[in-house]
């Protein structure tokens, strides 16, 4: 009885079909459509890699130069309270942030929410510098918070909760409407077992929806905090002083020109690249039980 042996090797060495057969293997097996993809969204991150390295090769050229101005107490210190300004800014979205998204996330559609999620959206489009007319105008000393808050010895003009207040007005849409969606992902019903089990709603809230919702109050508290050190227009509006980093490379720029502001600007993108991978290699183990439910 004879017998035949099958070949796996995809790509037969027969000389006159090898080519037919690899043209049809090719367009069977090949994924065109991620291979399309990712050259699309490859030129998207091109534009900021090469961004860098423009910046870094003129940089990396004198590092004598770079390692001064990086080390200075003014660029240190400028950085620390960028960082500790926006991070305290997340702090207070997230305490009043969290229950308005919740609400926004199990109310029904309506007129009046379709009005307050509008709202919630205003500093998302407007110019930096609008923002940051509105914050002056609010907590300005003869503003409608900043008139009484004023009096009781909290100033926000040059003031580092001038600062605050601005990077959490442009900041705020980020994070709420990264909750909300979160909230909105978790099945009411399962609130509505814990209800049944005796949970109030808070209790049902801190025990049941928090937790599911935990990857995205960590998302969008990131998104919101490099939104919040990002800004420029809408913080010197108010704070001009003390200098957080975007006012200072400007300050620079316009006093002691090109070359010291960008060693600013390249330590800045150094640290803000570190920090940033580190807090997106953390998501990996943020909710990641909760999330199979």
């Amino acid at each position: 009885m004879k017998t035949e042996t099958l070949s796996t090797d995809p790509f037969p060495a027969d000389g006159e079909t090898n080519a037919i057969r690899w043209h049809r293997y090719r367009e069977r097996y090949v994924d065109w459509c991620t291979i399309g993809f990712c050259i699309l969204g490859g030129l998207l991150v091109g534009i900021t890699v090469l961004a860098i390295a423009n910046i870094a090769s003129a940089e990396l050229a004198d590092p004598a130069h770079l390692i001064e101005v990086a080390a200075t107490s003014e660029v240190v210190h400028s950085i620390l309270l960028t960082f500790g300004a926006g991070a305290s800014a997340v702090l207070l979205l997230i305490l009043f942030g969290t229950p308005l998204a919740y609400v926004l996330a199990r109310s029904r559609p309506s007129r009046f929410k379709g009005v307050v999620e509008s709202i919630v959206d205003i500093p998302l489009i407007l110019p930096h510098t609008v923002a940051g007319l509105l914050v002056y105008l609010l907590f300005m000393r003869r503003g409608w918070l900043g008139a009484p808050l004023s009096e009781i010895g909290l100033a926000f003009e040059d003031a580092l909760p001038g600062t605050i207040v601005a990077m959490l007005f442009v900041a705020s849409p980020f994070y709420v409407n990264s909750m909300r969606e979160g909230f909105e992902k978790v099945p009411v019903h399962l609130e509505n077992v814990a209800r049944t089990l005796g949970a109030g709603t808070f209790t049902a809230f801190r025990t049941v929806t928090l937790p599911l919702s935990l990857r995205h109050m960590y998302s969008g508290a990131i998104l919101a905090w490099g939104r919040a050190i990002g800004e420029f227009a809408g913080v010197i509006m108010i704070a001009y002083y003390p200098f957080i980093i975007s006012t200072l490379i400007y300050y620079s720029f316009t006093t002691d020109g090109i070359h010291t502001s960008r060693s600013i600007a390249f330590t800045v993108i150094l640290v803000s690249f570190g920090v940033f991978y580190l807090l997106r290699r953390m998501t990996r183990f943020m909710g990641r039980y909760d999330d199979r439910v």
